[in-house]
C-alpha cells in the first residue's frame, strides 16, 4: 500500500445521502486495512454520520451537495476526514445549558475525536463555504495483496 491514499465522494444534500456517505467511508477504510469491527471504525462511521447530517440539515438548502474527503498518511500515522459544503455559516457551539433536541452534532464529533487522540478544525473554501476536518491517529495494519 502507498504511504498516501485519498478519495472523495460528492453527494446531494439529502437525508438519504447520510448512510451513503457512512457506507462509502466504511468500505474505503476496510480496503485500506481498518477492520470493520474495530472500535476506530465505529468512531469514524459515527463522525461521518454526524458531519454529513450537519451538511444536510444546517445548510438551510443553500448547499445542493456536500463532499466527503478521506486522506490517509500512513507515514505520519494520520487519517483525515473532511466534509465540505457551500454554505457560509460555520458550526456553532451551543452552551451546555441550552435545552433542545438538535445541535449536538459538533459536541459529539469533538468528543469522539478527543477520545481517539484526534482534533477538529474548520477551514473556509475559496467558494465561500467551509470544510470541517477531523484528524485521527491511524493504527490499522496494511492490507496484504
Amino acid at each position: 500500500m502507498a504511504d498516501h491514499q485519498e478519495a472523495s465522494i460528492t453527494l446531494p444534500s439529502d437525508p438519504a445521502s447520510v448512510p451513503a456517505a457512512r457506507r462509502y467511508v466504511a468500505d474505503l477504510l476496510t480496503a485500506w486495512g481498518l477492520p470493520g469491527e474495530a472500535e476506530t471504525a465505529d468512531t469514524v462511521r459515527l463522525i461521518v454520520s454526524e458531519l454529513a447530517t450537519n451538511a444536510v440539515q444546517h445548510t438551510l438548502g443553500q448547499s445542493p451537495t456536500f463532499t466527503v474527503d478521506v486522506w490517509l498518511e500512513e507515514r505520519d500515522g494520520e487519517l483525515r476526514l473532511g466534509v465540505t459544503d457551500s454554505h457560509p455559516r460555520w458550526p456553532q457551539r451551543l452552551p451546555a445549558a441550552v435545552q433542545q433536541d438538535n445541535g449536538r452534532g459538533m459536541v459529539i464529533i469533538r468528543s469522539l475525536a478527543a477520545e481517539c487522540g484526534g482534533r477538529v478544525s474548520v477551514t473556509p473554501t475559496p467558494e465561500g463555504g467551509k470544510t470541517v476536518w477531523i484528524a485521527l491517529p491511524w493504527t490499522a495494519a496494511p492490507v496484504q495483496s
